[in-house]
């Protein structure tokens, strides 16, 4: 049997008992950082052995693994944390016992997308996980443009270092989306910031990016429709005030959840018949 286990992203009392009682009795955890699987196992008085099952290693090592559950052993599989799989490695060996006809069992719990959802207060009863965007802007812009029509609530994960980027970017492309952004989730500095995509980059810009993020973005079917020509209005009365086209912009995309690139040509466009 090969067992998918769900582990702690990060407090370790957040383990079913049916996780720990599997990993007691497998014949081997395949685990994708062994130093942090055996700070779990320490915590329980659990002493199988382990071995490395990472991305680097998870194609050339699925075919020893499946040997071994074809041969009548028990394996679990473990990521660093949460539910392997879910932007974790494991795939390869899931599919390849699977093709042996060897059985494949969840043992379901936590999952850091999941987490924020659960507390994120906008719509999930139907949600799309995109996982980590790319790391290029180029890319990253392109993946987010494919989401913009979409109108089921959006997971992401990020990096610390690329998690100010990111915000940005889904605000320019997706449009000033209300969104929540839940940093080191169930750890000892926890966070949940609530707001407009472009106050949480501001936010970030203020305070060290230190952590694992998940970011959850209103989908656009949330986002109230609004016509042209009320636009169009709201913009002169704006331009007519004094305003920069470039803060006019911006204040329409946030107070309608619209790209900002694309009210800017408005606004250009309203400004050039005045």
């Amino acid at each position: 049997m090969l067992y998918v286990v769900a582990t702690p992203i990060g407090n370790l009392e957040d383990i079913t008992l049916r996780a720990l009682r599997v990993l007691r009795e497998v014949d081997l955890i395949a685990a994708e950082d062994t130093r942090q699987t055996r700070k779990l196992l320490a915590r329980y008085d659990i002493d199988t052995r382990v071995t490395s099952y990472h991305e680097n290693n998870e194609r050339t090592k699925a075919d020893a693994l499946v040997g071994r559950l074809e041969a009548g052993e028990s394996i679990a599989l473990v990521s660093d944390a949460g539910t392997p799989t879910i932007s974790d490695p494991g795939y390869h060996l899931i599919r390849a016992a699977a093709e042996k006809g060897v059985a494949v069992t969840p043992v379901p719990g936590v999952s850091a997308a999941v987490a924020a959802l659960s507390v994120c207060g906008l719509a999930t009863d139907r949600f799309v996980f995109q996982g980590f965007l790319p790391a290029r802007q180029g890319k990253r812009r392109e993946t987010l443009r494919q989401l913009q029509g979409d109108d089921r609530t959006l997971v992401f994960y990020e990096a610390p270092h690329r998690i100010r980027e990111a915000l940005a970017d889904m605000g320019e492309v997706l449009g000033d989306r209300a969104a929540v952004v839940g940093r080191e989730l169930t750890k000892v500095h926890e966070e949940l910031l609530r707001g407009r995509l472009s106050q949480l980059a501001g936010e970030l810009e203020e305070t060290p990016a230190r952590g694992e993020f998940v970011i959850v973005v209103e989908g656009r079917g949330e986002t109230p429709g609004v016509d042209e020509e009320t636009l169009r209005a709201e913009i002169g009365k704006l331009l007519e005030a004094g305003r920069s086209a470039n803060d006019v912009a911006k204040l329409i995309a946030q107070t309608f959840s619209l790209v900002k690139r694309d009210v800017y040509r408005l606004v250009l466009e309203v400004a050039k018949r005045r």
